[in-house]
């Protein structure tokens, strides 16, 4: 679960996190160990949340020096924070059930959100 709340979305996007990043804000993946499906709002190039919630959450022990995920959980109103090598693209591309799903994201089309204009300033 993510410890950061939701205040505004994005990458922090720089060249390398750009190249590195196979998933986009909007997309909806499936996580292969737990197999849920849900959307990412957020992406970082690494990941961000420290040493200790590593060691305690990440039992896998995925790279931490590739792009993470912030992952709003289908039918569920919590968020988990992902690493890329557990997500995959989810081969259902209906909306995703999450209270906070209007906050974020302005519109569904097309299998994927968009976020709303005022969030990419």
């Amino acid at each position: 679960m993510s410890t950061r709340p939701i205040s505004w979305p994005h990458s922090r996007n720089n060249k390398n996190m750009s190249e590195q990043a196979k998933f986009s804000i909007g997309q909806i993946v499936h996580h292969k160990l737990f197999n849920y499906r849900g959307v990412i709002f957020e992406i970082d190039p690494k990941m961000m949340l420290g040493d200790e919630w590593y060691e305690k959450v990440a039992k896998s022990r995925p790279p931490k020096d590739e792009p993470w995920y912030h992952v709003m959980v289908d039918n569920a109103v919590h968020m988990t924070y992902v690493a890329q090598q557990n997500l995959k693209s989810s081969t259902d591309h209906s909306p995703i059930e999450h209270p906070d799903i209007s906050e974020v994201f302005d519109h569904f089309a097309d299998g994927s959100y968009r976020l709303y204009k005022k969030l990419l300033q």
